[in-house]
């Protein structure tokens, strides 16, 4: 059995075509992509993917020789899989944000903790949110959406993406205020509630000087942020569908 030079390099081609956009996406990618995955780990899924996913892919663009037009193919690929995996980073980072307004807006500033997955310090309803919608995305199969879509942007080569170098950097910027804006409506009904308990207690220590309105309002405080985001958890379900929807769109009109 005899291999062409070409034939060889055409399979090579085909899973470099693929390790390189796949390992650039589950190196920022949300729960692939943390620091308690070890690397062998992320190795093996990376290897894994790679290899279902290159029977898939058509004949590589890649160059044949080691050249300037390589590299800037394997750096483009690179971004893709980057690119991909920051997005719905910044869609769980939504979650982290509205937990920050609501642990800050409850006096909670100070009950952080390090979250082990990215090595930061948080408050606890950040890392509430962030556990709730890990689990509502891998059981909605999140994961497998995502790689359906690197997949699609994939094999639509040698277009790739349906943006230039530069709308792409600016569609990733746009994401940040996405980001802000999406925290702030998820945590919106929580802290216009507890917006008026602080006034109630802004009114009561000016009409009664002699109490001690610290001492009684942050106790208070915690207990009814307690309650108003229980129940706010009944709406919680809509606003993950509509930013999960939200993020699909960016994903689709960047792959076209």
């Amino acid at each position: 059995m005899e291999l062409a030079y070409a034939q060889i390099f055409a399979w090579l081609g085909r899973i470099a075509s693929v390790l390189i956009p796949i390992s650039g996406f589950l190196m920022v990618v949300p729960i692939f992509g943390n620091r308690m995955v070890t690397g062998r780990v992320k190795l093996s899924l990376l290897l894994s993917i790679a290899l279902v996913m290159a029977p898939l892919m058509p004949p590589s663009t890649l160059s044949a020789t080691l050249d300037f037009r390589m590299f800037l193919d394997t750096a483009w690929l690179m971004l893709v899989g980057i690119g991909l995996g920051f997005a719905t980073l910044v869609f769980f980072q939504i979650f982290v944000i509205a937990g920050q307004f609501l642990g800050m807006q409850m006096g909670l500033g100070f009950a952080a903790m390090v979250d082990p997955g990215n090595g930061i310090q948080v408050t606890v309803w950040s890392q509430f949110f962030l556990m709730l919608v890990t689990l509502v995305y891998l059981s909605l199969n999140g994961h497998l959406v995502t790689l359906e879509v690197l997949l699609f942007a994939l094999r639509d080569r040698p277009e790739l993406l349906n943006l230039t170098l530069n709308g792409f950097a600016y569609e990733l910027a746009g994401l940040g205020g996405w980001m802000f804006l999406g925290g702030a409506l998820v945590a919106l009904p929580a802290v216009c509630a507890l917006l008026i308990v602080n006034l109630a207690f802004g009114v009561m220590s000016r009409s009664a000087p002699q109490l001690n309105v610290f001492a009684l309002g942050f106790p208070f405080s915690l207990v009814f942020g307690l309650v108003v985001i229980w129940m706010s958890l009944r709406g919680w379900m809509p606003q993950f569908e509509r930013l999960a929807a939200t993020l699909l769109e960016y994903l689709q009109s960047w792959v076209g």
